[in-house]
């Protein structure tokens, strides 16, 4: 209990700085969506709701929704690979943004990255949409098995 109650905890601390990069999850309703991780299937989201104790303060509520895919392969590229047992989710992973931006210093334009480690690839747990897979497969051709590349996500291997 205290361990969930500690991690709860470090979640309001390392996501408070990403609370204004959120966007809605609809028109309508004040949720406000702080990170979509498609590739590990995590999603967080964030809300002010009346305070229990006060119900004239609003505090901040933030959920985190983790999906962890049944029949996931150590090498989701490779159909044999075995099963994964383990996942990991690192908030300070989730939370980075490696996307660079240009920022103004001392009159110069300079290209700055907000996130660090960004040059570790992520670990995947299901398919990101938007990177090509591809898992050799034997083919038969005049008489002799050669192993081709196939696109397992065929919708990002041949878009453009």
């Amino acid at each position: 209990m205290r361990s969930s109650l500690s991690l709860c905890a470090a979640l309001a601390v390392s996501l408070g700085i990403i609370l204004v990069a959120g966007y809605p999850v609809s028109p309508e309703e004040e949720e406000y969506v702080l990170v979509n991780n498609k590739c590990q299937c995590v999603t967080v989201t964030s809300r002010f709701v009346p305070s229990k104790e006060n119900p004239d303060e609003e505090v901040l509520e933030r959920n985190i929704r983790i999906i962890v895919p049944l029949k996931a392969r150590e090498n989701i590229s490779d159909p044999l690979s075995p099963l994964r047992t383990k996942f990991v989710y690192r908030l300070s992973d989730l939370c980075k943004n490696c996307e660079p931006v240009e920022i103004e210093l001392g009159g110069a334009i300079h290209q700055a990255q907000q996130g660090n480690s960004c040059e570790e690839p992520q670990t995947c747990y299901t398919y990101d949409r938007n990177q090509c897979y591809s898992s050799p497969v034997p083919l038969l051709y005049h008489g002799e098995v050669r192993h081709v590349p196939a696109a397992l996500t065929p919708a990002s291997c041949f878009s453009e």
